[in-house]
């Protein structure tokens, strides 16, 4: 339901090039009540005020000289770009009435004018255009409170997925840093790889649960200080599917994405890795990043089995292979983009070595 006052406070610009009719309509809508009525004799003059002030309504004489009102509405669109054209105009020509619609008006005024008619066509184009922009803002509000529900709704995904994977990292890992630095490597081996938008961001949320499956390893395995018999490996290996399975059936894109980095992050370029020896680009372009990332985080970090080395020897051991990880592990063109542009993991290892965990954010 619309405000009468602010109704009468809608703006309104009159467009005449003779001052009397100017001046004749002002005194009726003034009369009326209406309070914002401006009013310009110079066609040329319209689209830069309409385009300051917005105006509710312009009622417009299509007979002027210099400029007629039909160029007029053609500036005006322009302006609008396809929204709702405010435009009243006024005519004593009765064939210029269904132009002046086709045009892109709205209604028609006839000269000479009467009153009533004058009062009613301007009460009747002011409802539907103030109610127009009602609506208008009506649905702004609703996206921006979709917006804001969907961020909502991502924050309380992420945090869920977070404290899932800290609970598998937890049994394996002195810190928590593991992860979310896995998460800046793959988000900025992504973008240096070219990929959209939309998957640096998937697998910025995605890749630390590559190792969620570990929540289903037997402790005595998982925390074995030494090596593992055949048996032992065996059921090692099955993280990769068990976290294939935690995180399939999804709906969600992040799920969906880090159950196929779950399932493949240890397949290997030359075929040799596991569970099912995928090659080549057989294995998701997510697990190729996500593989040579946690290769170097892991090289880089202390483990029951090693020490920490630094940034010079892990690259060696990638570059040249030290019997367990070899060139040939990965995918040729993204170890060549990591090899080239090394420093950067170098300085997201520095920055996370051992930071607090806290929730990961997106878009950061």
């Amino acid at each position: 339901m619309l405000n009468t006052t602010s109704f009468f406070k809608a703006s309104i610009l009159i467009v005449d090039d003779l001052t009397a009719n100017v001046q004749l309509l002002s005194r009726i809508l003034s009369s009326a009540g209406y309070t914002a009525i401006s009013s310009t004799t110079d066609p040329n003059a319209v689209c830069d005020l309409h385009r300051k002030h917005h105006y509710d309504l312009i009622l417009l004489d299509l007979q002027m000289p210099i400029m007629s009102g039909f160029q007029v509405m053609e500036g005006l669109k322009e302006i609008e770009q396809g929204d709702y054209l405010p435009v009243l105009v006024i005519t004593a020509q009765p064939d210029e009435k269904l132009h002046a619609l086709n045009s892109g008006a709205k209604d028609f005024i006839s000269k000479p004018f009467d009153i009533s008619e004058v009062l009613a066509r301007v009460h009747n184009m002011l409802e539907v255009r103030l109610l127009y922009k009602e609506l208008h803002s009506h649905n702004d509000l609703l996206e921006q409170r979709v917006k804001e529900r969907t961020a909502d709704l991502l924050e309380g995904n992420l945090e869920t997925i977070f404290t899932m994977t800290r609970a598998a990292e937890y049994k394996d890992e002195d810190t928590g840093a593991h992860v979310k630095r896995i998460s800046y490597y793959s988000r900025e081996l992504a973008k240096l790889l070219g990929q959209n938008e939309t998957f640096v961001d998937r697998i910025f949320i995605a890749s630390p649960m590559h190792d969620i499956g570990k929540i289903g390893i037997p402790d005595h395995i998982l925390l074995k200080p030494g090596g593992f018999t055949p048996d032992e490996w065996k059921v090692m290996m099955g993280h990769a599917e068990i976290g294939a399975k935690i995180l399939g059936n999804s709906k969600s894109q992040y799920l969906a994405m880090g159950a196929e980095i779950a399932l493949n992050h240890h397949e290997r370029w030359d075929g040799g890795g596991y569970p099912n020896g995928k090659r080549g680009e057989n294995i998701p372009l997510a697990a190729r990043i996500m593989n040579i990332c946690d290769i170097y985080d892991a090289l880089r970090s202390k483990r029951p089995y090693k020490a920490a080395f630094d940034p010079q020897k892990t690259m060696d051991i990638i570059i040249n292979g030290d019997g367990r990880t070899s060139p040939q592990h990965f995918d040729p063109e993204i170890f060549t983009v990591f090899t080239k542009n090394h420093k950067i993991f170098e300085g997201i290892f520095e920055t996370f070595a051992a930071e607090p965990s806290s929730p990961i954010q997106a878009h950061v």
